[in-house]
């Protein structure tokens, strides 16, 4: 090993990453350092001094520590690292300099194995083997697992090491001249997740070799993890434990070959911890099978921790068989057996058992869902019920409970699950006969005189509720009508759970209206409640939007409720949702009461907001201090008043939104630099615009004058967004494009130089989203003024560098503006310009096409997650369809370019797999063929 720094030459990958022991951490970021180690001798003892400072926790000097762990990062990033970290291991100094030279070379093998050349990788190979054979089990951990997925690693990349795990076996495996099964088995278990790992860039057709490889090798795994069983698992359980968790690992290579575990001991092994509740926590945790009568005995034995591995063997075995379950179901591995199993666990008194069972079920209705069969469905219908008569069990709260359940208890987050868990099941029994079984429940004697027995039954109602067919008429009406009949001492989680009902039925009380009167009395008188107001504006919202055709002669009542919000204690969030219902319903009042009903919604709002300003009142956020709050509710005013305009005639709330701007205004100016209240405002200002459209004429110039200052003054993405809505209901005018043309001008500036400072698009990707969207907004409204602007080219060229940004709002955004680009570009019967337009974009394309095309091949295969694919597909797509053959020389341009072979000097794509690529992309005749061809060809490179 001492010869492979020597060997090696100088470029380094740029990669990101901490490591960690014992809180003290060694970073390693960003470029190589200005030291260069690559053609200096590092001293050892100068190491081991800077490896001491880093770890001594008696040093208090912070700035001495910072500037260890600075100096070692950069060793670590240096060619040299790799002579140092071997001679450490040689040395063995201490275990901090141990575990430092370890974590180095696991680090420099995963994820810089470039900088070595080929013929550098038997001597690396031979070092590390020497390493390994001192491991023994008194060895630190830490130091093990590194060099032991260190050598994985290694294995794994090097493809002139034809047979690693014979050679491991041979070397260290129980009829070896000196075993050592230490180092073998955590290489072992470590080779499995390491392959599936995609921090190593082994390429797909790397990965490929490596799984017939991994296959082959099943039958020599099966050997060896008898053998140290057989000779050494009963009397060490840490060999024991790992040759267990050796098998787990390898059970993620899917072959036949696994039968020949009937052949071993391996089998009666595994059933023989799991038949013992009494093993170790750890050994009991990594077995893969148990028998109903183990599990027995651990309730018995009132053992939680073995009770809690029985339930989730129990639902890992039924999620494997699932699928065989609902294909044959009783029939072989079909059998039911397991659901009984399942039902088992739910039926123990601990919630937390039963919560692990979940991903089964979840399993379970997926797969039935999809098989869409009644007669299916019907076999498995008692296991549900049964389901859910243990799941209200289990939701019923304690007796002596005085209060409601607060959020931040684990109880309420279990609850809640089991809501999701029983909307996901109820299809296979039907969403009525849930609701009747816990009618039923509500019917028995005792449940009248237990409170939570009762509000259990109404809980799990509430989940099923929305599932109802409003027509039903036999079994809500009785539940109703007891719920709206309830004492004024109940206890309060009935009373709030009632409510919470109510919402979920608001859908059915649309089709009974003569229910309405009742439950909005109801709602009403629980405003007063504190405990119960928030979720009572909730429930009243909910009612407003689902029975608008029923509510108009109780709208003066709903006004005064609006009018007293704030005597009651309700949370903010739940006075925006009643706004929006109160507002949806008042767009459908005759228009001579629309706008005196408006002014005074809106009144209310700008009130206290200008209150605020002129008082000058310190914002305290979510109080009636902070601006945010009576922005949001005017924004919710606006955005959910729409009544029905004819042309040519005035909208009903013009007026009263040229009242709002003065206040608007004053607060642009007086909270300028706090970004939060910024946002907001645009945000209602939006609403505002987009509510009476063009009819807020009079404030287009003031408006664009003011946020163009703003944005220049502080850079608030906001007001680039702002922009786009403007631009949105105007550049359709031909009047107004010239200013809106200027705004843009005016923002490219300052966004230009945000965006070209160092890592501007990553540090700014909202920034890029806003500033992407207003420019589209440009070319699906007013094409050939923007086109022809002075900024368009600095515009493109921003464009053609954000393509690569891998953050997906502000990725998407950019990549619809070319696509925008590209549709302005073609002909459209409601625009006689096309062929102005269609110059325009071709002298674009003429002088960006291949950079666009080149920076999306590059960001797809490098940089973006296969899900973002499909929009660089869909450009892709509309370039050809715009011009194909210069897409074609575009993309063989940029795949000539592209790199061949990895880091470990294998090819990673062949010519042919070039073409092939080539071949699909071009001739793809939908988005989806794309989109595939790229996802695939992407794995040549991961």
């Amino acid at each position: 090993m001492a010869g492979v720094a020597a060997q090696c030459g100088n470029s380094e990958r740029q990669r990101r990453g901490r490591f960690v022991r014992g809180g003290v951490s060694v970073a390693v970021v960003g470029p190589a350092s200005p030291r260069d180690y690559g053609k200096m001798e590092v001293d050892v003892s100068e190491v081991l001094a800077a490896i001491g400072t880093l770890y001594d926790a008696q040093v208090q000097d912070r700035q001495k520590h910072d500037q260890a762990s600075r100096w070692l990062g950069q060793l670590q990033r240096s060619v040299q690292a790799w002579k140092v970290a071997d001679q450490l291991l040689h040395l063995k100094h201490d275990g901090n300099s141990c575990f430092f030279a370890a974590q180095t070379l696991r680090t420099k093998i995963q994820l810089y194995f470039g900088e070595l050349p080929v013929e550098a990788h038997a001597s690396l190979r031979a070092s590390m083997l020497e390493h390994m054979s001192h491991i023994t089990e008194h060895t630190y951990q830490g130091i093990a697992t590194q060099l032991c997925v260190a050598l994985a690693d290694l294995a794994l990349h090097m493809a002139s090491w034809s047979d690693p795990i014979g050679d491991l076996i041979t070397q260290f495996g129980p009829e070896s001249s000196k075993p050592n099964l230490v180092p073998l088995l955590e290489v072992l278990i470590a080779l499995p997740e390491e392959l599936h790992s995609r921090q190593l860039r082994l390429g797909l057709n790397r990965r490929k070799q490596l799984d017939e490889y991994f296959h082959s090798q099943v039958p020599n795994i099966t050997k060896i993890l008898h053998l140290v069983v057989v000779s050494e698992g009963a009397t060490k359980e840490s060999t024991h434990l790992k040759a267990l968790r050796c098998l787990a690992s390898w059970f993620n290579i899917h072959s036949q070959n696994w039968v020949l575990l009937l052949n071993t001991c391996l089998v009666d092994d595994i059933l023989t911890v799991v038949g013992n509740p009494q093993v170790a926590p750890r050994l009991h945790e990594i077995a893969t099978d148990c028998m109903g009568n183990a599990y027995h005995l651990a309730v018995a034995l009132e053992d939680i921790n073995a009770i809690t591995n029985y339930a989730r063997i129990f639902s890992e075995l039924g999620e494997t068989l699932v699928e065989v379950m609902v294909e044959q179901p009783g029939q072989g591995l079909g059998s039911l057996q397991v659901l009984h199993l399942l039902l088992t666990c739910i039926g123990h008194h601990d919630w937390e058992v039963a919560e692990i069972t979940f991903n089964f079920w979840y399993k379970l209705s997926e797969v039935l869902y999809k098989k869409n069969c009644d007669n299916v469905n019907e076999q498995f219908k008692p296991y549900v019920e049964r389901l859910i008569e243990a799941l209200y069990r289990h939701c019923q709260m304690e007796p002596d409970h005085d209060t409601i359940l607060a959020q931040q208890d684990d109880f309420y987050e279990f609850r809640e699950r089991v809501q999701e868990l029983i909307k996901d099941v109820v299809f296979i029994c039907g969403s009525k006969l849930c609701f009747q079984q816990m009618a039923h429940v509500l019917q028995a004697p005792d449940v009248a005189k237990n409170w939570n027995l009762m509000e259990a039954a109404l809980f799990i109602m509430q989940s099923v509720a929305k599932n109802l067919i409003p027509e039903e008429n036999e079994v809500v009406p009785p539940i109703l009508e007891g719920v709206l009949n309830q004492p004024e001492d109940v206890h309060l989680q009935v009373a709030f759970t009632s409510v919470q009902l109510m919402a979920e039925l608001n859908e059915w009380i649309a089709c009974h209206p003569n229910f309405l009167p009742h439950v909005l009395q109801f709602l009403t008188q629980r405003l007063h409640n504190k405990h119960l107001a928030t979720v009572s504006a909730k429930a009243l919202d909910a009612i407003c939007q689902s029975c608008r055709d029923h509510i108009e002669q109780h709208f003066d009542g709903l006004m005064q409720i609006i009018a007293s919000l704030d005597s009651f204690s309700i949370s903010n969030e739940a006075v925006v949702g009643l706004l929006k219902g109160v507002a949806s319903i008042l767009g459908r009042l005759p228009r001579s009461r629309i706008k005196d009903d408006m002014r005074q919604l809106c009144h209310l709002q700008i009130t206290s907001l200008g209150k605020l300003i002129e008082e000058n009142v310190p914002p305290e956020k979510n109080t009636k201090n902070d601006p945010v709050v009576w922005l949001d509710r005017l924004a919710a005013i606006f955005r959910n008043v729409n009544p029905t305009v004819q042309n040519g005639e005035q909208h009903p709330c013009q007026e009263v939104v040229m009242e709002v701007w003065p206040t608007l205004s004053l607060t642009f100016q007086k909270y300028s630099s706090d970004l939060r209240v910024m946002e907001h405002c645009c945000r209602c200002l939006r609403f505002a615009v987009r509510c009476v459209h063009q009819q807020s004429a009079p404030l287009l110039s003031p408006l664009v004058e003011q946020i163009v200052g703003l944005y220049v003054s502080h850079g608030h993405s906001c007001f680039l967004y702002l922009g786009s809505i403007l631009v949105d209901e105007y550049a359709s005018e031909a009047g107004c494009v010239g200013g809106l043309l200027a705004m843009l001008e005016a923002f490219t500036q300052p966004t230009f130089n945000l965006l070209t400072q160092p890592n501007g698009f990553r540090d700014h990707p909202d920034t890029v989203d806003d500033w992407f969207r207003l420019c589209a907004r440009f070319l699906q409204r007013a094409p050939v003024p923007f086109l022809q602007c002075s900024a368009v080219n600095t515009i493109l060229e921003c464009g053609i560098q954000a393509c690569m940004l891998d953050h997906k709002e502000a990725n998407s955004a950019v990549l619809k503006f070319f696509q925008d680009l590209i549709e302005a570009g073609r002909k459209r019967e409601d625009r006689p310009d096309f062929e102005t337009r269609r110059t325009l974009v071709t002298e674009i394309f003429k002088t960006h096409g291949e950079n666009l095309v080149g920076n999306l091949v590059t960001a797809a295969v490098f940089i973006l997650p296969q899900y973002m694919h499909h929009d660089v597909a869909e450009t892709f797509f509309q370039i050809m369809q715009y011009d194909r053959p210069k897409f074609c020389v575009w993309l063989e341009a940029k795949l000539k370019v592209l790199p061949t072979k990895n880091a470990g000097g294998v090819e990673a794509v062949s010519a042919t797999e070039l073409a092939e690529f080539h071949k699909a992309v071009t001739q793809a005749e939908r988005t989806k063929e794309i989109t595939r061809a790229l996802v695939d060809f992407s794995r040549f490179f991961s």
